[in-house]
């Protein structure tokens, strides 16, 4: 006979409260984006160029463990600049920056060399690539909205989904809270969201669609995986905290990496990189 009662279950709560900050964080971030997205042009551009060259900062100070150093602000202002160089002097300006940076790069310690370089030329690359698919047209701004609304769902549905339903975990030597039940909503919801902007944009073949948004999905959830495993390596949780609920600049786009590289290539092979918008929606 036990000596006393049977022990009670241990209820696991889950943690719901960061999702307020989280979803003010989300819209305030949609609407300054759809609003730089709608306008394009020079303020596009200044907004892509902000945004990265904070993601640089965050880059900086992750590789470097160390604060910021005059040389270190140099960089982060010319990947910035490098976003309004290309309205002003094309792909050639952009590209120009860039290499002025890394130039400012190699009298900075020679450890971090490499480091500087692959987040130099990833960053500037990701400006010129998005800048590159908005272009001039109205059509570059479904391009934007449809892209943005895979990536943003996927990684939604998998945080809620994840988060609710738990089980086993996706790649935990890279990131311990990523579940499979995550990958799959995000993957289902990314997907589905996608198909119905490409319905509401374009009367290309649906299985086109479908085909795109379950790869753009895909993509993004790998970006994140590449993401955590970087932090994993510099040993650091969040790459920042600018954004409240969702740490730094790089956490919230690391998703958009591999999507956006993705709907370049698609975009260009179809029709040419003066049409990647075009390339992309309209089969």
């Amino acid at each position: 006979m036990p000596d006393g009662p049977p022990p009670e279950k241990t209820v696991t709560r889950r943690n719901w409260a960061d999702v307020g900050p989280r979803l003010i964080s989300a819209l305030v971030l949609i609407a300054l984006t759809a609003t730089a997205l709608y306008i394009g042009s020079y303020l596009f551009a200044a907004v892509v160029g902000a945004v990265y060259g904070g993601v640089y900062r965050e880059w900086e100070t992750m590789i470097s463990r160390a604060p910021l150093t005059p040389m270190g602000m140099v960089l982060i202002g010319l990947v910035a600049l490098s976003g309004l160089a290309y309205p002003l002097f094309g792909v050639l300006g952009a590209v120009a920056t860039i290499l002025v940076a890394c130039v400012v790069a190699l009298f900075m310690d020679r450890k971090l060399l490499v480091w500087r370089f692959a987040g130099l030329g990833l960053f500037g690359g990701l400006i010129l690539l998005i800048l590159m698919m908005r272009g001039e047209g109205t059509v570059g701004i479904w391009a934007g909205v449809y892209l943005g609304t895979v990536i943003w769902m996927t990684d939604s549905a998998a945080f809620f989904t994840g988060r609710q339903i738990g089980g086993e975990k996706l790649a935990p030597e890279i990131s311990p809270s990523k579940t499979w039940s995550g990958a799959l909503g995000g993957l289902a919801l990314g997907t589905g969201a996608g198909l119905v902007v490409w319905l509401l944009v374009t009367d290309s073949p649906i299985w086109i669609g479908l085909l795109l948004s379950a790869v753009i999905s895909v993509l993004g959830q790998s970006g994140d995986l590449a993401e955590s495993a970087l932090k994993r390596h510099f040993r650091i949780k969040d790459s920042g905290d600018i954004i409240p609920g969702h740490g730094g600049l790089m956490d919230r786009l690391d998703s958009l990496t591999f999507g956006v590289i993705f709907v370049v290539i698609v975009g260009s092979l179809h029709a040419g990189f003066g049409a990647i918008a075009e390339g992309l929606l309209y089969w």
